[in-house]
């Protein structure tokens, strides 16, 4: 009670607004007291308002009151300074429910600076000063406030636990030499000394992790400068290199259609020229023709036969026989020119563009190479990529179906002639080229070569077979066997027989493998190499099979 009434009148003599002991204390009309220089201060932000009041019972004064030191409570404020009264702790003194609490304050506890680990005990500033006097508290380890001191006692002896048991973890004393006896003991500090090493090794190891990847994520980020500053150095020399083409377009455009009008000027005047001396041909023979209709009408035989000699010979006339010579065409070979002109240009474009794109794709810094490969089915289907079959590329013995997705081998087709078409191989390639990470699967029968191959590779004579040249991959599929051709050279793949074969391709870490696809996949072969052009699937059937033989593009979820 001694100690609440001791609060209550260090409450009564703490100034509301810095919450210390009343310095130059003034006493306001209402009753209430301040600091002189708070109740200024107060005011003095409230002077705009031209109303004062009272900061804790809100009464206002007009004008602003004369402060004048109250000297009687000034003295007794010091007065009782002399007998060891002290300013009321600030609120965020006090401990709160997230707070270590002092466990020496009585009534509203004071928040705790330090625990010891002997007296297992908080204390505020005010009672952990003992710990800093007495010699024999100055011993005691004080550590940072805790609420967990309580579990550094022995459940069972209550005893402070300063020993550790490598198989039980931390006992007191009494635990060593009882049922903890001939366990492998030693002292908490000692187990701490032996951990704590340990744990400053763990220390280095990450600090060194943390040093390591503080130089990769600069690394990176001077690779965004450079992917950066490069994309804009491309972009910038694209647009202008295509800035040229268009106006070298619009330059020949402009030449073509100047030529055409010239061309057309000149023939048109030349076929005036000739319609206007026609024309004049016409009315000389016209005139011609009354004169001698005239003469013809001469009833005096003497007059006829005067006038007749006197006639004038006709013109010579004008030769018109190569007017009609031959069907005109006048520009539409021009045109054809053009639209030609039009033609390999877009073929051009088709096959650069394909490149370009590919050469944009293949800018990988290092993180392609950091990704993982699939390793199950469903890690695989990931990347499925749905293919068709090109007709224009089917060997004329060889039927398209299921939408372009499926080839057997049967009677000949009539397929028009195109240039990309397999003449001499029973085979076929994807409309769609391949890049980046695709995967697909094929159902099989009979005997077929399910492969990969660059668009370029030939269409005719024995080396355009897949696997029997530079530019193709394949594995040959039979009932018996699995083999691996490239190059004309061929090895001998083992491996559960399946008719469903997997094909993973990352294209730009030249990867190419090949799995027997059943319940489970199983790797048949695995490529690495260099891809330097986009690939297409290719499918091809055994002639010695004969009819019947199937490969399908599987559709996979």
């Amino acid at each position: 009670m001694a100690q609440q009434g001791n609060q209550l009148d260090r409450e009564k003599f703490c100034c509301s607004i810095c919450l210390d002991l009343l310095k130059d204390p003034v006493a306001l009309h209402c009753g209430h007291s301040y600091c002189m220089n708070c109740i200024k201060t107060h005011w003095d932000g409230e002077d705009e308002k031209k109303i004062h009041s009272c900061p804790q019972c809100r009464q206002t004064f007009t004008p602003r009151p004369v402060l004048v030191k109250n000297t009687m409570l000034a003295d007794l404020v010091e007065e009782l300074k002399k007998t060891g009264l002290q300013a009321a702790p600030a609120d965020h003194c006090y401990a709160g429910p997230e707070d270590v609490a002092c466990d020496v304050c009585a009534g509203r506890k004071l928040k705790a600076v330090k625990s010891c680990l002997v007296c297992l005990a908080s204390y505020c500033e005010k009672h952990l000063q003992p710990h800093y006097e007495a010699a024999p508290l100055k011993k005691h380890k004080l550590v940072e406030p805790s609420n967990k001191l309580q579990e550094n006692i022995c459940s069972r002896h209550d005893e402070v636990m300063k020993m550790f048991c490598r198989t039980e973890q931390c006992i007191c004393y009494l635990c060593s030499v009882d049922e903890h006896k001939g366990h492998d003991t030693v002292s908490a500090a000692a187990e701490r000394t032996e951990r704590q090493r340990e744990l400053q090794l763990s220390r280095q190891n990450i600090q060194q992790r943390i040093q390591d990847r503080e130089k990769d994520v600069k690394l990176l980020q001077q690779e965004v400068e450079a992917i950066n500053g490069s994309a804009d150095k491309a972009v910038e020399h694209s647009e202008k290199i295509f800035t040229q083409l268009i106006r070298l377009m619009e330059k020949r455009s402009s030449d073509v259609k100047q030529q055409i009008r010239s061309q057309q000027e000149t023939e048109v005047s030349r076929v005036k020229e000739l319609q206007e001396k026609l024309e004049q041909e016409i009315t000389e023979l016209k005139r011609k023709d009354a004169e001698l209709k005239q003469l013809s009408h001469t009833e005096d035989h003497t007059q006829f036969l005067h006038n007749y000699p006197s006639l004038s010979p006709l013109s010579q006339s004008t030769d018109s026989s190569s007017i009609n010579i031959r069907p005109l065409r006048y520009f539409e070979d021009v045109t054809a020119a053009v639209s030609e002109l039009r033609d390999k240009l877009q073929d051009i474009l088709r096959e650069t563009w394909t490149n370009i794109s590919l050469t944009v794709t293949q800018v990988d810094v290092l993180l392609s190479e950091s990704q993982p490969e699939p390793k199950t089915r469903a890690d695989f289907l990931k990347y499925s990529q749905e293919i068709t079959l090109d007709p224009n590329t089917a060997h004329t013995y060889l039927l398209l179906s299921e939408g372009n997705r499926k080839v057997t081998r049967g009677q000949q087709q009539s397929y028009s002639s195109h240039p990309d078409r397999f003449t001499d191989c029973y085979q076929v390639l994807s409309r769609e080229s391949l890049t980046g990470r695709c995967y697909w699967e094929v159902e099989w029968r009979g005997g077929v070569r399910v492969a990969v191959a660059y668009k370029n590779i030939s269409r005719a004579g024995i080396e355009c077979r897949f696997g029997r040249n530079e530019k193709s991959w394949a594995l040959h599929c039979n009932q018996n066997s699995y083999k691996f051709w490239l190059n004309k050279i061929n090895t001998p793949v083992s491996g559960p027989q399946s008719s469903r074969v997997g094909v993973y391709l990352d294209h730009r870490a030249g990867i190419l493998s090949f799995y027997s696809v059943s319940e489970t996949m199983t790797l048949l072969h695995r490529v690495q190499t260099t891809f330097t052009q986009p690939l297409h699937a290719g499918l091809g059937i055994y002639t010695l099979f004969g009819f019947g033989a199937t490969a399908e593009l599987c559709k996979v979820k």
